[in-house]
């Protein structure tokens, strides 16, 4: 990948499921509710070449990964390796990630070792809501001491979520999970191991700023919602305190980055931090 002739890198996309391996298990009820609850522009999840040519085409980067959520909710996972060699398909574009259910132990941890080691993945895509974990649990810890000494990031979703939203139950999915304030015992454990918190972390934003804040090796990328509904209080710290340590994330398929770059343009974010946010605080991150 050439960074030069690239104008941003989004920090959030997802790989979904591929059409006709989740003939069994209502996955294709919860991508319907999810499409209401964003109001996403397709009928089916695009396929990773449809991802790498929207973005290409804008000479966007884009950091992409599956969530394994299969023990959580019964979903068939996107096989990591699968994702991982597609992604070097289109890797003048893509930067591929991988996702292991924390409760997968040592197994989880062999295959995060195996990953990085022959199948190039460049960090790792936990969401304790989906996957129905606490971050600061133990039983995590041996896939984070893989992840560490890999010296790869971990990125964790915060906050609310548009997963299971709408649905009976929110589809057993448990929000409490997803509190940025129990990635304040991770970040102490791995004080080397980048911490990327996922989205404005709806309703607990000032925890979110607070972690980052205090926690040199935390960040946060700021997808899944469109700027131009960002609290104050986010904007005020991505101009000044966290202005190394903001990511721009778009959450495709779900926000398009067409539009969330059409909402930050009209930010009152200072033009010396723009560049920051859009490519130069990632591009130090995946480089460190």
């Amino acid at each position: 990948m050439n960074f030069d002739d690239i104008v941003a890198i989004d920090f959030h996309t997802h790989a979904e499921e591929p059409c006709g391996t989740h003939f069994d298990d209502g996955y294709d009820d919860f991508q319907d509710a999810m499409t209401t609850y964003f109001r996403s522009p397709f009928k089916h999840p695009p396929t990773i070449p449809e991802t790498a040519a929207y973005y290409r085409e804008r000479k966007i980067a884009a950091v992409i990964f599956p969530v394994d959520a299969e023990r959580e909710t019964g979903f068939r996972r996107y096989n990591n390796e699968e994702v991982a060699e597609l992604v070097a398909e289109n890797d003048d574009i893509l930067i591929p990630f991988a996702s292991i259910d924390p409760a997968k132990g040592k197994m989880g941890a062999r295959e995060a070792r195996r990953l990085v080691e022959h199948f190039g993945v460049r960090g790792f895509k936990f969401h304790p809501t989906f996957q129905g974990f606490y971050p600061n649990d133990r039983a995590a810890y041996p896939l984070y001491e893989a992840i560490a000494e890999a010296g790869v990031p971990a990125l964790f979703h915060t906050g609310q979520t548009g997963v299971g939203a709408g649905m009976p139950g929110g589809n057993g999915m448990r929000l409490k999970y997803s509190n940025p304030l129990f990635l304040d015992d991770v970040a102490v454990d791995f004080p080397e191991m980048p911490i990327i918190m996922a989205h404005p972390s709806f309703p607990w934003q000032e925890e979110a700023l607070a972690v980052a804040t205090h926690k040199p090796n935390v960040y946060i990328d700021l997808s899944g919602w469109s700027p131009k509904y960002f609290p104050p209080i986010l904007i005020k710290y991505a101009n000044s305190l966290l202005k190394n340590r903001m990511l721009f994330g778009s959450d495709w398929p779900a926000i398009l980055p067409d539009r969330w770059l059409n909402d930050f343009e009209k930010l009152e974010i200072k033009p010396e931090v723009r560049p920051l946010i859009l490519k130069e605080n990632a591009l130090r991150l995946l480089q460190s």
